[in-house]
């Protein structure tokens, strides 16, 4: 997301939060707990070398998460992904048909799984798809900030 999208975040979507981080000790500490409750040694420093080596690998998934599936909403700027788009370029939200082809805000062929379809119309006439998870709540705090038709 860019330093431009000032101004109150109307609507926002994380991508992912961060508890998944945690999986990874806590399956390295259940395997340390069943080890000793079992007989023979205990391998303690190859369980917290798993269990960082999970948290790491988790940050990193987070983090693209966080970067690739995140949708942001302020009065300057929709953020859907990596992508910002000038709220002031978005023409029209109802009455808008996706032809097949039709350009994915935020990279990718189609939306991420799980997310409902936006198609927008942009003053150049050209149509794109945003996504959210809630794309009706992402609707209804776009329709006042787009000028009436």
């Amino acid at each position: 997301m860019s330093d431009a999208d000032s101004g109150p975040v109307l609507y926002a979507e994380p991508g992912s939060t961060w508890w998944p981080v945690l999986w990874g000790p806590g399956f390295a500490l259940t395997g340390l707990v069943v080890e000793l409750l079992t007989p023979g040694g205990v391998n303690l420093p190859v369980w917290i070398l798993l269990a960082g080596a999970l948290a790491v690998a988790t940050v990193l998934w987070v983090y693209a998460r966080r970067r690739a599936l995140a949708v942001r909403l302020t009065p300057e700027v929709l953020t859907v992904g990596r992508e910002d788009l000038p709220v002031q370029r978005i023409a029209a939200i109802t009455d808008v048909g996706a032809p097949l082809g039709t350009r994915v805000l935020g990279g990718g062929f189609t939306p991420p799984k799980g997310t409902g379809e936006i198609p927008l119309r942009l003053s150049d006439d050209a149509v794109v798809l945003a996504w959210a998870k809630d794309p009706a709540t992402l609707l209804d705090e776009l329709r006042p900030l787009l000028p009436a038709s």
